[in-house]
């Protein structure tokens, strides 16, 4: 190793005078190379610049001012590490539509069935309200009434309701939509007018209700309710006669044949039909209508019946049948 003032090695092939001292020519060359450095790295950008757009193609670097320029207000703000979330509107260009309802299927598609649970358990503790006389087009009556219960205490409420769900579920597989008047969410009612109203606002193409009947033991079997011809104030019964006939007539025989049960041995002439004029649930009725009542609650062996579970489940099929049968399905 040379020390820091030894004149450096003769170079060969130089035009530099040998004899000049080695400062002397050590400046010159340090001016040399002074000049040449601004054009050298004025020729490495341009080699840069010109090397970007080979055949690999623009170069992917892109001056920082220019990509910021380039994002979203979102996407600039973003902290580091997270990931830019795309724009509302790139959001709403992409993102599927919720696909629509699949339309109902099943024999009962695009029909409407009303179906009315009898009473209300909650009507023996207001009697007062349930009391209350309402319009029935040919008369008042109270605005409904506690029904009837087995000789054990099942109610009648309990036992509708039970059968009235049981029966949606039916009808909702076969296509139909089904509105229940009621479902016990209420303390009392509703009143019967409001009953009707329910069934006519929903333009239904079917309406039942479901009852059980009250009457001495040994009575026994069920028995439909069909509205008779009435005009009177709100009333006008003369265009549902005939179709609320054709559905009783359905129901009766599908009922009969699921359940076992036989049309009732104390009203009907045995048919299982009977006509009415005095049930505003009838009578303010503009949509066909008839009540069901499926058995007799105070006789033993129909109270076997109409408490067992499974028996409910036949009496609701029976019913959906009847009404399946009527509505052309």
């Amino acid at each position: 190793m040379r020390n820091d003032n030894s004149p450096p090695s003769p170079e060969s092939g130089s035009s530099i005078d040998p004899d000049r001292p080695w400062f002397t020519r050590r400046s010159t060359l340090v001016v040399g190379v002074a000049a040449l450095a601004p054009a050298a790295l004025a020729g490495w950008v341009l080699t840069q610049a010109f090397a970007g757009t080979g055949s690999d193609g623009p170069s992917r670097s892109v001056p920082l001012s220019s990509s910021h320029s380039a994002l979203s207000p979102g996407q600039r703000d973003a902290k580091p590490g997270s990931t830019p979330s795309a724009s509302p509107s790139a959001s709403q260009s992409t993102t599927a539509a919720a696909p629509a309802p699949a339309p109902a299927k099943g024999p009962l598609a695009g029909r409407t069935v009303v179906v009315d649970p009898g009473h209300n358990a909650g009507n023996f503790e207001h009697t007062d309200e349930i009391d209350q006389q309402v319009d029935i087009g040919t008369g008042r009556k109270e605005c409904d009434t506690t029904g009837t219960t087995t000789n054990a205490g099942y109610k009648e409420a309990d036992f509708t309701l039970d059968v009235s769900r049981r029966l949606r579920t039916a009808l909702e597989a076969q296509g139909a939509k089904v509105v229940l008047t009621h479902q016990a969410d209420r303390p009392w009612g509703p009143c019967i007018t409001e009953r009707a109203r329910i069934g006519n606002e929903a333009k239904a193409d079917a309406v039942v209700s479901v009852h059980a009947d009250g009457v001495s033991a040994g009575n026994r079997g069920f028995h439909i309710i069909l509205p008779a011809k009435v005009k009177g104030g709100a009333a006008d019964t003369a265009k549902i006669v005939g179709p609320s006939r054709e559905l009783g007539e359905r129901i009766a025989g599908n009922f009969a044949r699921t359940t076992g049960s036989a049309p009732a041995n104390y009203l009907g002439s045995g048919t299982g039909l009977v006509v009415r004029d005095d049930l505003g649930g009838l009578n303010l009725s503009t949509q066909p209508k008839v009540f069901i009542e499926c058995g007799n609650m105070r006789d033993a062996k129909d109270a076997a019946q109409l408490t067992s579970p499974e028996w409910r489940q036949k009496a609701a099929q029976g019913i959906a049948d009847g009404i399946v049968g009527f509505l052309g399905g």
